[in-house]
């Protein structure tokens, strides 16, 4: 099909850079390098001639042989217009493709031996293939230029008239973008089919991009266009309301809320409500109550801590140093509270156990819990939960409702600044519930770290992340707390103190703090340690040192009065006079009897603010087998007292007391301080022991005191309060104390010094107690 004829020709030779150049096709360019130059002068002096070929790299200024394509075209040099700065512009001809066979000259510009394929279009045969490919590329060429204006739509016209099969390839060629290397293969083609079949897949990748690039451009303007649209109509909105005599602060208030929330860091959906909500702020009447709304919603989410959080500054020693500064003595509750923080610092997870510290009211929770807040850089917010019954307290209420707030989690959140606080809920022993709702119910979704990461406040409407928040709660007891939320903390019981911590806490901590909040110094008052011991133990009845602090402060008041009245300059309360400032002594611990007595047992009980010592009396009367019970005992002491009895009854021959006592005796048990309320099964040994003391006839040492429940079996079943009631059988001057055996590991919280002072003796059985409980006739003897 391709009638080529070879003709050899020695040529000058100009390297292009960036451009190629066809057979048939018209162009000009210019030349700026010197060998180019020196090429151009020599065709012109000949018959103005020329070889041209592309660079490879048109970076290079000083091409090589191996530098360029050797496959290029044969042109003719139509004109030349020399430019200032000494650079030619050229207009050429491409006549023929050309083959560089041999460079015979280099220096001062490159000659060539080139062979010229002539082909004469009047001797080409046309066959159905190349028909139908001479179409295909005119019909790609067309697409081409749909999707590219830079082109002009009238060349289709001369394309049209071409009826040379490899003419058009070169022409079509020519007009279209295409990169070096594509234009050399096109160039190196020989064959007019292979040629046309290149072109026609070159042409469909190139249409491929260009609808790309055309849609992403359609996309960008329509972009553009809503952009322009929306500022247009903006500005309508602007000239509508001057002209009305409205202001324009509304659209500037929703300008400046737009800016804020684009720095913050917020979640995508949080981010799209707070837009949305600006944007409805634009659409409604500044006079709208629905303005106001809409104002304090948006002032809500922009205030909110999004993305704002402390960096934790974990350190073993300063934090013991922070809890042994504040709080002296609760060993227990330090080391367990050093542990969490050591195990945070090793995983470094913001999960983690939900604390809840339990123990009496005044022991010290809540300035545990700002204290852990102290030692891990953290701030501390706190929300107290007593009487809270309505849960949009926690959760707050919807916006439909006037005056509608977030609830107290999402208000302390934006108090505290940060998403990271140690947040403390105070007392969540006291909440409850109405037809408002369970508050209880709202904090299960709060206390588990596998649900708060989208908590939702009900005034809010969108997830608020809360699982790096350290939660910490406190209660008097867990029994009313309900059980799944229990279930999510991990509890540490603060047990009361001693009566030497609270002499320690006072001098170190309460006294310095009192006589700086009224204006006295050490000099102008001297306490002594024997005063706060009265204060301790005959002014107050607690656990924890709140009473305590209160009588100081009491004696602090009086004394200022004094130093400014008499103009004194130091006062000394001691014992002695202690009185004269606090009046007479409240309260008054048991003291030991003088003499051992039959039916009288030394019990042990525990309250909320610590031990007490119970004294059980029984007395037996000729009757017909009544047993009455007083004191105000509650249903599970009497129980206890009725279970002791039946014990008594079943083992009468051992203890040696008589078979029918049950039908001939009355039995009265009473339990001292009759007005206050006393339950539980720990008096169950005691009473068992005083009725057996008062049917034998036979005394009870007065050194001995005892807690424990009793079965019907009479085996001894452990109790709880162990510390705090052998600290009130200290105080009360015993000397041994029996417990269960299943108690023996709750010496261990005993103090040592208080455990020196005393024995205890660890029991399985009535007999075991009767053992060490019951005096025979002649130890009664010695001991009087």
């Amino acid at each position: 099909m391709n009638q080529y004829k070879i003709q050899n020709k020695t040529l000058p030779l100009i390297p292009l850079r960036g451009i190629s150049i066809f057979p048939h096709m018209v162009v000009h360019f210019d030349v700026g390098r010197e060998k180019s130059i020196n090429a151009l002068e020599n065709a012109m002096l000949d018959d103005s001639s020329i070889f041209l070929c592309t660079q490879k790299d048109t970076k290079m200024n000083e091409p090589t042989v191996d530098d360029f394509y050797h496959m290029g075209t044969v042109v003719k040099v139509k004109q030349m217009l020399k430019l200032p700065g000494g650079s030619i512009r050229v207009l050429v001809e491409g006549i023929n493709r050309g083959r560089v066979t041999n460079v015979v000259q280099e220096e001062p510009f490159f000659i060539a031996e080139v062979e010229e394929l002539l082909y004469d279009e009047e001797d080409i045969e046309k066959d159905i293939d190349s028909e139908a490919a001479m179409r295909l590329v005119i019909n790609d060429f067309e697409e081409y230029l749909s999707f590219n204006d830079r082109i002009s739509s009238d060349i289709l016209i001369t394309i049209m008239d071409i009826d040379d099969p490899g003419r058009l390839a070169d022409v079509i060629a020519s007009y279209i973008y295409l990169k070096i290397e594509d234009n050399q293969k096109i160039l190196e083609t020989i064959d007019f089919y292979e040629r046309l079949e290149l072109l026609h897949i070159i042409l469909q990748e190139e249409i491929e991009v260009l609808k790309i690039e055309d849609k992403i451009n359609q996309r960008v303007k329509k972009q553009i266009n809503k952009v322009q649209k929306e500022y247009y109509l903006k500005e309508q909105i602007k000239a509508i309301q001057k002209e009305l005599g409205q202001d324009d602060d509304i659209i500037a208030e929703a300008e400046e809320y737009e800016e804020k929330i684009e720095k913050i860091k917020m979640p995508k959906e949080v981010k799209e409500k707070a837009l949305k909500e600006v944007e409805r702020l634009l659409k409604l009447s500044p006079h709208s109550p629905e303005t106001g709304v809409v104002r304090t919603y948006l002032d809500w989410l922009i205030d909110l801590p999004w993305d704002k959080e402390t960096k934790d500054k974990i350190d073993i020693k300063k934090s013991r140093d922070i809890l042994n500064q504040d709080h002296y003595g609760l060993t227990d509750v330090k080391e367990r509270i050093l542990e969490f923080i050591a195990i945070r610092k090793l995983t470094n997870s913001i999960k983690g156990p939900i604390i809840c510290l339990v123990g009496p009211p005044g022991v010290g929770k809540t300035s545990i819990a700002k204290s852990i807040a102290k030692s891990l850089n953290r701030k501390f917010v706190r929300m107290s939960l007593g009487g809270v019954r309505d849960e949009a307290e926690i959760r707050g209420h919807r916006r439909t409702y006037i005056g509608s707030m977030p609830g107290g989690i999402i208000n302390s959140m934006k108090k505290a600044g940060t998403k990271n606080p140690v947040f403390l809920f105070d007392e969540v022993d006291k909440l409850s519930s109405d037809y408002r709702g369970d508050p209880s119910s709202a904090l299960l979704e709060v206390l588990d770290p596998e649900q708060n990461t989208t908590f939702t406040d009900h005034y809010l409407d969108v997830p608020f992340d809360l699982s790096k928040v350290l939660f910490i709660t406190t209660a008097n007891t867990t029994a009313t707390i309900p059980a799944p939320l229990l279930d999510r903390m991990e509890v540490i019981r603060i047990s009361g103190y001693t009566e030497e911590e609270k002499l320690q806490i006072a001098i170190n901590h309460l006294l310095p703090k009192q006589l700086k909040e009224h204006g006295l110094s050490s000099d102008n008052l001297v306490i002594s340690e024997a005063a706060i011991r009265g204060i301790i133990n005959n002014y107050t009845r607690e656990a924890g040192v709140r009473n305590l602090e209160r009588n100081i402060a009491n004696v602090c008041r009086k004394a200022a009065k004094k130093i400014v009245e008499k103009k004194l300059k130091t006062i000394r309360i001691n014992s002695g006079n202690l009185s004269n400032y606090l009046g007479i002594e409240k309260y008054r611990f048991d003291t030991l009897c003088e003499e051992n007595q039959i039916g009288v047992a030394n019990g042990l009980a525990w309250t909320s603010v610590g031990g007490e010592t119970l004294s059980v009396e029984v007395n037996t009367m000729k009757g017909t087998g009544k047993i009455q019970l007083t004191g105000k005992l509650g249903e599970v002491m009497k129980e206890s007292a009725m279970a002791g009895i039946s014990y008594i009854r079943a083992n009468s021959n051992i203890l040696g007391i008589e078979s029918d006592f049950y039908k001939e005796m009355d039995i009265h048990i009473h339990v001292p301080e009759g007005a206050i309320p006393k339950d539980g099964p720990s008096a169950g040994i005691t009473m068992a022991t005083a009725v057996i003391s008062a049917l034998s006839n036979t005394p009870i040492s007065r050194e001995v005191a005892m807690t424990g429940e009793i079965t019907l079996r009479g085996r001894v079943l452990p109790v709880g309060g162990i510390k705090e009631k052998v600290l009130a059988a200290n105080r009360m001057g015993i000397k041994k104390v029996l417990l269960p055996i299943e108690n023996e590991k709750d010496l261990e919280e005993i103090p040592d010094k208080i455990r020196k002072k005393m024995s205890f003796v660890l029991v399985r059985s009535m007999e075991e107690v009767l053992e060490h409980a019951l005096l025979k006739r002649n130890d009664n003897d010695e001991n009087n």
